[in-house]
């Protein structure tokens, strides 16, 4: 689910009819005196994916400019999940008669949104519903036909709401569903809706997450990544979800977990496959004491170019001690193509560096030959296993050459490799990527393990030299499955002519360690 933050849900709320306080948004404390004249003394809220913002000291109270500023200046400076409050909300005060509880869910036993409606606010629904059962009411939505505000009269009667109040609340409710059926809402939340001691219904708090399938659909609400994150995304995050997005060949989850921290920290770059057998991984590094910066998924079967860009973004966290990866023993995947993945990125960056994959399932022991031998020409010591092995003893490793790299107190962090230039022969892949030959060395190599090796069988060879069975037009549309035997493969056991340049957007060479 997409998170949008409470003061986007209130003007969603807004533009559907809904009464919501005065407001403006404070980026800095230079927008403490526009705030203070146009809204005078009220209520300043941090922008945060989190519940419990007053426990966490981050909403307050000010009676002052003097104390806005101080206010605004000390939730800035706060980290949250780890991530700076980029936003604060200053409100008006509302002076308050009752407070509700009103919300849209879609529960996944449903094909339709439910309201949910309670006479007592101010706590979570749960609480509330364990408290006070009759004071909630449950009415499920057909969007295609939302009822009409008299029909909920009866329903807002039988948790106790009397009087004016009735007429008022009913109006409000069809806004809510109006406003979470146009927007896809997969959830929306108003706790506390109050009725003002001047007899108006306000939404005090807001929060809103829109499916992510629905995301594409709605622009206006600038999510610039179709996922629940909990926090802002990071320049990481959207870089990896320029990868995901438009390549739907295999999962790739990238979520930056730390992204301040110095060398030495124990803190490790962490490339899992599958979610159980990652967060196991995770734990057993845990219990060696170490911490992940960020967790990354890529299973379903993915290419090798995808595997690469995760490597890439792995690898390009400043600061990292190590390169940790181990999903699920029993992948489908081919775990050769991994290791392709894995390879071409370390030997793009050549970073200084221990690294420790543990690779189980089909074609694990080719796997592993690809990802230890092939690499073991650069600055990083690289490691790597089965399914035989168990995700502690892939933790212990990399525990063992992290202390021995201390040891040896190695300050330079990575190295760049040469590559030889493309020319002569080259074609685009289906993410934009170009597959090259130098014919001056593939003309005097033996072995043209780029042809042998090529997943889908389009490399023939002519004239002692690669070229495409198809045409570059069938191969651009995803005939070459960019598997990387054309480079990885023939810097290995070939002639070195191969190359594949694999864009990824946003992350510049200079960036990488």
């Amino acid at each position: 689910m997409s998170k949008l933050f409470e003061y986007q849900g209130k003007k969603l709320l807004a533009e559907g009819g809904f009464k919501i306080p005065r407001s403006i948004i404070i980026k800095s404390v230079n927008d403490a005196d526009t705030a203070f004249k146009e809204i005078g003394t009220g209520v300043l809220k941090a922008q945060v994916f989190t519940t419990g913002r007053a426990a966490l000291g981050l909403v307050k109270f000010p009676e002052s400019l003097e104390e806005l500023k101080i206010f605004i200046k000390d939730m800035l400076k706060q980290r949250i999940n780890g991530y700076k409050i980029e936003s604060l909300l200053y409100e008006e005060k509302l002076s308050i008669k009752q407070e509700f509880f009103a919300g849209i869910t879609l529960a996944s036993g449903k094909s339709a949104p439910t309201l949910v409606f309670s006479s007592k606010g101010g706590s979570g629904i749960e609480d509330i519903v364990s408290k006070y059962p009759d004071s909630v009411f449950y009415l499920d939505i057909n969007p295609d036909q939302i009822p009409l505000a008299f029909e909920l009269i009866p329903l807002l009667k039988e948790t106790g709401i009397s009087g004016k109040a009735l007429n008022l609340l009913s109006s409000s409710l069809i806004y809510l569903i109006k406003t979470a059926v146009k927007n896809e809402a997969k959830s929306l939340e108003i706790n506390p809706l109050v009725l003002t001691d001047n007899g108006k219904i306000i939404a005090a708090d807001c929060h809103i997450t829109v499916d992510d399938y629905a995301v594409f659909r709605h622009p206006e609400f600038d999510i610039e990544i179709a996922r629940e994150l909990g926090h802002p995304p990071t320049e990481l995050e959207k870089i990896a979800w320029t990868v995901e997005k438009d390549d739907y060949r295999g999962t790739f989850y990238f979520i930056q977990l730390e992204d301040s921290f110095d060398c030495g920290e124990g803190v490790l770059g962490f490339h899992g496959a599958g979610g159980g057998g990652s967060m196991m991984s995770m734990d057993a590094l845990q219990k060696f004491g170490y911490r992940v910066a960020n967790f990354c998924d890529t299973s379903g079967n993915p290419p090798a170019s995808k595997i690469y860009r995760a490597a890439k973004i792995i690898l390009s966290q400043k600061n990292i001690d190590g390169y940790f990866g181990s999903g699920s023993g029993v992948a489908s995947q081919e775990q050769f193509y991994s290791a392709r993945g894995i390879v071409k990125a370390l030997r793009e960056i050549n970073p200084v560096l221990p690294v420790v994959f543990r690779l189980g399932g089909n074609g694990e022991e080719k796997a592993i030959k690809i990802l230890e031998n092939y690499t073991s020409d650069l600055n990083c010591t690289v490691r790597c296993y089965g399914k035989d092995t168990s995700v502690t003893e892939c933790a212990g490793e990399m525990d063992r050459l992290i202390n021995e790299e201390k040891l040896a107190k190695r300050s330079i962090r990575s190295i760049k490799m040469n590559r030889n230039p493309i020319s002569d022969y080259s074609f685009k892949t289906v993410t934009n990527g170009t597959v090259g030959f130098n014919y001056a060395l593939c003309i005097n190599c033996n072995s043209k393990i780029c042809i042998s090796e090529c997943q889908s069988g389009i490399l023939e060879e002519k004239n002692s030299v690669p070229v495409l069975n198809i045409t570059k037009e069938e191969a651009a549309k995803g005939r070459c499955t960019e598997c990387l035997a054309c480079e990885v493969e023939c810097l290995a056991l070939g002639n070195g002519g191969g190359r594949i340049d694999l864009p990824v957007t946003g992350l510049e060479e200079e960036d990488i360690l």
